[in-house]
C-alpha cells in the first residue's frame, strides 16, 4: 500500500513552510545516496504514532489575479489538493481573518478532500482564544490552533490527521495479484501501452478507481493469470507545466511505485535514455522494486545490426545502479514484442519471492571468500560466520560478521554478483543486512 499523502496550503506568510520542515525534521537535509535519485524539498516521508505519510508543501494561495506568479502558485496549490488525501489548512492568528482565507476556504470546499483548519503562530492559547474562535467562520470545521515555530499542538493535529487516512485493508495486504506500475516521463507512450495490453486481450475484469492519484488500476487476465496495471498516464496534464507542477509528477510517480510489485519503466527509443529517466529509475530500484525497462517506439528508429548494442550499452551506462533490470525493446503502437513483458513479468515475480536455503547460501559463501579473501583495516580481517535469507519482494540476505565497519560496499558487491551468478535474481534488487555476531533488530 501507498502511504497517504497530506498537503499543506493557505495563503502565502502563514508558516507552511515552518511546519513542513519541523514535522520532516532532519530527513529533509537527507541526501540520498542511490545514484539518479534527487528528493525534492517539496515533499518529505512523515512518521506519527507509527503511521507513515507522504506530506506535501505547496506555495500560498492567493486569490484571482493577473500576477503570473501567483497563478503559478494558485495552480500548484490546485495540484497538491488534487494529489493529497487529506488537506491541513493553514491559517494565521496575528493576522486574523482574511479574505484571502475565505478563498482559500471555498476551492478546499469544492475538492470534496476532508481538511483539518489549522490556525498557526497560537503561542498563547489563552492570549488568543477568542482570535481562534473567529476561524469557526470559515465553515470548515474546528480550527486547531498550533505554533509550528515552538512546535506547540502538533499532536492534536496530527491525531485529526490521522483520522481520514484510508484503513489499512489486510484483504488488500494478502492480495497476491501482482501489480505493474507504468511509470516513464510524459509522452513516452504509457497510455498506449496500457490500451493495447487490455485492447488485445480484451478480457478487462474491470477498472478500478485508483486512489486520488490520477492513476486507474486496470485488472487484465492473460492465459488463466491476473495482472494488474496502474497507469500513471494521467500525471501530467497537456497544457503548458511548470516546475513546481512537475514535482507532483514525481509524488504520484513514488505512489503508484509504492503500490505495486514490478515497474515497467519505459524509455523513448526516439530521445534516448535520459537524466530524468534516471532519477524514476532510481525511485524504482530504491523502493526496492522489480524492474522491466521497456524502451518504446523502437519501430521509430532507423537500425543497422549494431542499433541494439548501441543503444543498450547506453542504457546500461546511465542506469548503472541498476544492472539488473530486464531490457526489452517495443512498439506500443504495432504491437512489436508487447507479449513479452508478460513473459517478462512473470520472470521477475518468480525471481522476486525466490527462496534460498540457508546451507546453500553458505556454501556459495565460502566459496566466494576462498576466491577473494575478505577486506582487513589495521591488523584486523573482516570474518563472515555466515549469512541466511530473510525476506522476499526484494530478496534480503543478512550477513553475521566480526566488525560491520570491515564490511566495504565492494565486498558486498563482490558477494552479490556471485549470488546472481549462481541463481540469477534477473530483475529484481537484491538488499543486504550486515549485522555483528549477537546484534538484536
Amino acid at each position: 500500500m501507498s502511504k497517504p499523502i497530506v498537503a499543506i496550503v493557505g495563503r502565502p506568510n502563514v508558516g507552511k513552510s515552518t511546519l513542513f520542515n519541523v514535522l520532516a525534521g532532519e530527513r529533509i537535509s537527507i541526501v540520498k545516496d542511490t545514484p539518479g535519485v534527487t528528493r525534492d524539498r517539496i515533499y518529505a516521508d512523515v512518521e506519527w504514532l507509527g503511521r507513515h505519510f507522504t506530506m506535501i508543501d505547496t506555495g500560498g494561495i492567493e486569490p484571482a489575479g493577473s500576477d503570473i506568479i501567483l497563478s503559478r502558485m494558485r495552480e500548484q496549490a490546485q495540484t497538491a489538493i488534487d494529489t493529497a488525501d487529506v488537506i491541513v489548512f493553514m491559517t494565521d492568528v496575528k493576522e486574523g481573518l482574511t479574505d484571502a482565507d475565505s478563498y482559500v476556504a471555498d476551492m478546499l470546499r469544492r475538492s470534496g478532500k476532508p481538511v483539518v483548519l489549522v490556525v498557526n503562530k497560537v503561542d498563547s492559547f489563552q492570549k488568543y482564544e477568542m482570535d481562534v474562535y473567529e476561524f469557526y467562520n470559515l465553515g470548515i470545521g474546528e480550527p486547531f490552533p498550533i505554533s509550528s515555530a515552538n512546535m506547540q499542538g502538533l499532536g492534536d493535529m496530527l491525531d485529526e490527521v490521522m483520522k481520514y487516512f484510508p484503513a489499512s485493508s489486510a484483504e488488500e495486504e494478502e492480495d497476491d495479484t501482482p501489480r505493474i506500475a507504468v511509470v516513464g516521463k510524459p509522452n513516452v507512450g504509457k497510455s498506449s501501452l496500457i490500451n493495447l495490453l487490455t485492447g488485445e486481450e480484451r478480457v478487462i475484469v474491470s477498472d478500478i478507481a485508483g486512489t486520488t492519484r490520477d492513476a486507474v488500476d486496470t485488472v487484465l487476465r492473460r492465459n488463466g493469470k491476473e495482472y494488474i496495471f496502474v497507469d500513471t498516464a494521467g500525471i501530467r496534464r497537456q497544457s503548458k507545466i511548470t516546475e513546481d507542477i512537475e514535482r507532483y509528477s514525481v509524488i504520484r510517480t513514488v505512489s503508484a511505485i509504492e503500490r505495486s510489485n514490478i515497474v515497467i519503466f519505459m524509455i523513448d527509443a526516439e530521445t534516448g535514455v535520459t537524466e530524468q529517466d534516471a532519477k524514476i529509475a532510481g525511485i524504482a530500484h530504491e523502493n526496492g522494486k522489480g524492474v522491466i525497462i521497456a524502451v518504446n517506439k523502437w519501430d521509430a528508429i532507423e537500425k543497422n545490426d549494431k542499433t541494439i548494442y548501441t543503444y543498450t550499452n547506453r542504457i546500461k551506462e546511465t542506469l548503472s545502479f541498476m544492472p539488473y533490470a530486464e531490457l526489452v525493446f517495443i512498439s506500443a503502437k504495432t504491437g512489436q514484442r508487447t507479449g513479452k513483458l508478460f513473459e517478462l513479468i512473470d520472470k521477475v515475480i518468480e525471481n522476486q519471492t525466490l527462496r534460498i536455503q540457508t546451507g546453500v547460501l553458505n556454501e556459495i559463501l565460502s566459496e566466494a571468500v576462498a576466491l577473494q579473501q575478505p577486506p582487513s583495516d589495521k591488523g584486523k580481517r573482516l570474518k563472515i560466520y555466515y549469512m541466511t535469507q530473510v525476506k522476499v519482494k526484494p530478496p534480503t540476505f543478512v550477513f553475521f560478521v566480526n566488525d560491520k565497519e570491515l564490511m566495504h560496499f565492494s565486498y558486498v558487491r563482490y558477494l552479490e554478483n556471485k549470488i546472481r551468478d549462481t541463481f540469477g535474481f534477473e530483475g529484481t534488487p537484491l538488499r543486504f543486512i550486515v549485522r555483528e555476531r549477537g546484534e538484536k533488530g
